[in-house]
């Protein structure tokens, strides 16, 4: 299945997307694809509806804005130098263990919305990602296997960072990650049924057209599975969290000179069975 959510910002409606790419409403039969949907085998709910009930669904108009297709997550764990071609990029050592922060959840916008440079930014950079959507409350897990089972789906998102804000102004990540409209997410969540092999994916993004990222799931250090299973081991994986697992080389930092972001360019991205996104960069408001 494919999760999808409608609707302007703070009317969201959730919905899904059908084999034909048809984006259909399920408003009527959900609330929306939130913690408690998750949390109550509400995936189980929706396949069965889905089944009896087939094409009978209302579709969404073309016009309607494409949300995140999860409802604003509790936690937005996010993975660094998880890729270990990038972390050569970036002059780093291969990690041994995941280097781990939270983003702000109010960064999280939909797949084609606006992203907006922050005031005083110089250094605004792209980081196309693989999310992973936790599809029950968890901790403790005993196994990877065990992780596999609570990891509901995966989505494409963006993690855009300000440089300057992240590494030059006392090492704090967070203030560099957290800026807002800066995790554009979708445009729809694939259950895991959809994916054949999560470290399979072709991953690429592009700057007024230019290719600049181009990489593979198969160079991640840590498996979705792993962090799944790794993090459980210090928090409580609710449902509806996103994890953003690390992005592959070619990201402006990496540049020799670095080409960062200006208000007026257009970022694309990519990954293979989770659809395309596609941004403006504008100034702050």
């Amino acid at each position: 299945m494919r999760l999808i959510r409608f609707g302007a910002p703070g009317s969201e409606k959730p919905g899904v997307m059908n084999a034909d790419a048809q984006r259909l409403d399920l408003s009527a039969e959900f609330a929306d694809w939130n913690r408690d949907f998750f949390q109550k085998d509400g995936l189980a709910r929706l396949a069965d509806l889905l089944s009896a009930k087939g094409g009978g669904l209302p579709p969404v108009p073309a016009s309607e804005r494409w949300a995140a297709p999860v409802a604003r997550p509790g936690k937005l764990i996010c993975i660094g130098l998880n890729y270990a071609d990038h972390a050569r990029e970036s002059g780093a050592e291969i990690p041994k263990e995941p280097i781990v922060f939270l983003k702000g959840t109010n960064t999280v916008v939909g797949p084609y919305d606006d992203v907006m440079i922050p005031r005083g930014s110089k250094k605004t950079d792209w980081e196309v990602e693989l999310g992973v959507v936790i599809g029950r409350d968890t901790r403790y897990l005993s196994s990877e296997d065990e992780a596999e089972k609570a990891i509901a789906g995966y989505a494409l998102s963006h993690d855009v960072s300000e440089r300057a804000f992240q590494l030059e102004r006392g090492g704090q990540w967070t203030k560099g990650k957290s800026c807002d409209t800066f995790n554009p997410l979708g445009p729809w969540v694939a259950t895991r049924d959809e994916i054949p092999d999560p470290l399979q994916l072709q991953m690429r993004l592009r700057v007024n057209g230019i290719e600049r990222q181009k990489g593979s799931t198969g160079t991640m250090i840590f498996s979705p599975r792993f962090l799944v299973h790794y993090l459980s081991q210090f928090m409580t994986l609710e449902a509806g969290d996103v994890i953003t697992t690390g992005t592959p080389p070619g990201v402006a930092l990496g540049m020799t000179p670095p080409q960062y972001l200006q208000a007026g360019d257009v970022v694309e991205l990519s990954i293979d069975h989770l659809g395309t996104q596609k941004q403006n960069f504008i100034p702050a408001r």
